[in-house]
């Protein structure tokens, strides 16, 4: 017997209709624009790389290596992974190419990431991220910039209303090693308070910890060391000159001394925007600068910021209706005038206009489609008109019609465009 269920899309995948597809393209090409304003320039690296690219930059022991990578062996033995996240495969497509004489690079992209996580609002196990790169810029202005350009894009997509600005600093190398000393010493004091998988993290890396959303640690943690008293010269002046810079430009922000990244090739400025509009606090862009990535993956040491934003929460912020192109619908009166219609619909098209001819039907049934498709206008050509070569043109919104040559048809029609 055979089964007559639905079919259903994988657990935490979606697919993204018409609708949705028009909002998330009002997102990208938005980014796209401010993006390329700011002088970055699109990249797209494969949907999937060898594992080591992603186990060496993100960690073995973070929770994405250890519990969300899609990881499978191709059919040559390789091991390879779904992409979880962009800048690893960008900083392996800049080493590859042997990018380092060209220096600064600027990239955006935009796609989708896999990581096997639990399906909640605005997350999903396959999502879509724009991000964007700065590479060999180890100056704070490099901050402030890829910050900026993330406030702009949230600005122009009206949605800054509802999102807010953390920053931190994880300092210098030497800055961020004293702070780890004081923080494991801080944590192994108060170890008993703190949950199981805090206690793992102790050991292999404390400032993890900061991160956990477990209500049994948040009490230890909000008593943990402040890194501002680890940071030496160095790292207290370049972290000031990223606030002073955001203060100057007018973008707000708060400090959050909580915000970290755990792997050892972050440095400096750590940023999130976040928002409490989709039901729980969350990122909706999050970013820092990671000076050590390039040489860990074995190319020259190169300065880096970034960040990545989740195009499905972008999507669920946008709430202006964004509209859908109206066609011109071409209605063919009796069967001779359907060739003709359709010679005229393809000639139209190259020309740049939205044609909708209706496959089948009487002129009556034609009008009504156009009317459900929101048609601006209708082209009406029957044999009379074939004869005479004109065409009458009625605007579906003000409900005037009018008899027009064919050789005027195209310069009429662009008031409709």
């Amino acid at each position: 017997m055979v089964n007559m269920s639905p079919l259903k899309p994988v657990r935490g995948t979606h697919d993204i209709f018409p609708e949705d597809s028009r909002r998330m393209r009002y997102v990208v090409d938005t980014s796209r624009i401010l993006s390329e304003r700011y002088g970055f320039e699109e990249i797209s690296t494969p949907i999937f790389e060898f594992s080591e690219v992603f186990n060496k930059t993100l960690g073995e022991t973070s929770d994405i290596v250890t519990k969300e990578m899609y990881t499978f062996a191709d059919k040559s033995g390789d091991t390879i992974t779904l992409r979880p996240e962009g800048t690893a495969g960008i900083a392996r497509a800049f080493i590859s190419a042997g990018l380092f004489q060209e220096l600064p690079l600027k990239y955006f992209y935009v796609g989708p990431m896999f990581r096997y996580e639990r399906p909640q609002k605005g997350r999903l196990r396959q999502f879509h991220q724009f991000g964007v790169e700065l590479l060999g810029v180890p100056e704070p202005q490099g901050d402030i910039e890829v910050i900026a350009l993330g406030a702009a894009i949230l600005d122009e997509l009206k949605i800054d209303q509802y999102i807010s600005l953390n920053i931190n600093t994880l300092g210098n190398a030497e800055s961020r090693s004293a702070y780890r000393d004081q923080l494991s010493e801080y944590f192994k004091d108060n170890k008993e308070k703190l949950s199981d998988e805090s206690k793992v993290r102790l050991d292999k890396n404390p400032l993890r910890i900061l991160d956990s959303k477990s209500d049994i640690d948040r009490p230890v943690i909000v008593e943990a060391p402040d890194i501002l008293g680890s940071l030496d010269s160095e790292s207290a002046e370049f972290f000031e000159a990223v606030c002073v810079g955001l203060d100057k430009l007018g973008i707000s922000w708060e400090r959050n001394p909580l915000l970290v990244r755990g792997l050892d090739y972050y440095c400096h400025t750590a940023f999130e925007f976040t928002t409490d509009a989709l039901g729980a606090q969350g990122a909706v862009l999050a970013g820092g600068r990671y000076d050590g990535l390039v040489g860990q993956m074995g190319g020259p040491p190169t300065a880096g910021i970034g960040w990545a934003a989740g195009l499905e929460r972008f999507m669920m912020l946008v709430v202006d209706e964004v509209a859908q192109v109206r066609p011109i619908a071409m209605i063919p009166i009796g069967k001779s005038a359907e060739i003709a219609a359709f010679k005229l619909t393809n000639s139209l098209r190259r020309k740049g206009f939205h044609i909708e001819m209706g496959y089948r039907g009487k002129t009556k049934h034609r009008m009504k489609n156009a009317n459900s498709i929101n048609a601006c206008a209708a082209i009406i050509i029957g044999d009379e008109e074939i004869l005479k070569s004109v065409v009458t043109i009625r605007d579906f919104d003000t409900g005037e019609q009018t008899l027009l040559s064919m050789d005027g048809l195209t310069v009429y029609l662009e008031r409709f465009l």
